[in-house]
């Protein structure tokens, strides 16, 4: 049995559902908060996944960040290294899906030249009558960048674990395709 530890960074623009989304993730989609107080800075979750078909798990320390540019600043300074990251857009706000790319430096500014796994997620699918982002241009940019795409809604608890259970799937990858190299050397 493995137990991995993981440091996912979770990044957007102020009141995309970055808080909703990691709390209902947290809670196994048991609780969602109607009245948010908006982050500054960072809130740190924890919750351990285990990986199917395996007896090992990793256990992600979920940064949930500010997304007002007063706050990033005090953000980046606590992310450290990220292991993975988790951007975060509301589908019905075109200028928040622009931010992700400034988003994404940001995080990748602090991976110290490693490929680090990521997703991107497209927030509030329950408003998808106000839709400003279509999704097939969302999944064309994240698989520009690496990342895989994710829709989901927070407030109907729809998707909300598929984007982190991705990122554990794909940390626990890493450590495998690692442990193999090493192995290989000896």
């Amino acid at each position: 049995m493995v137990k991995l530890r993981a440091r996912c960074i979770i990044v957007g623009d102020a009141a995309v559902g970055k808080s909703a989304l990691s709390q209902m993730f947290r809670s196994d989609g048991g609780h969602f908060q109607k009245n948010y107080s908006m982050t500054a800075g960072v809130e740190l979750l924890l919750k351990s996944v285990n990986i199917p078909e395996t007896s090992d798990s990793v256990g992600q320390y979920i940064f949930d960040s500010a997304g007002r540019e007063t706050f990033v600043g005090a953000c980046e300074k606590m992310w450290g290294q990220p292991s993975v990251v988790c951007v975060v857009f509301d589908i019905t706000s075109l200028a928040s899906f622009n931010s992700c790319s400034r988003w994404l430096e940001r995080v990748r500014a602090h991976c110290n030249g490693l490929q680090v796994p990521g997703v991107l997620v497209g927030n509030k699918s329950d408003l998808s009558s106000r839709r400003e982002v279509e999704a097939a241009v969302a999944q064309e940019w994240a698989q520009s960048q690496g990342l895989q795409y994710h829709e989901t809604s927070a407030k109907d608890m729809e998707n909300c674990d598929a984007p982190l259970l991705s990122l554990a799937q794909a940390f626990y990858s890493l450590y495998q395709d690692r442990r193999q190299m090493i192995q290989g050397l000896g």
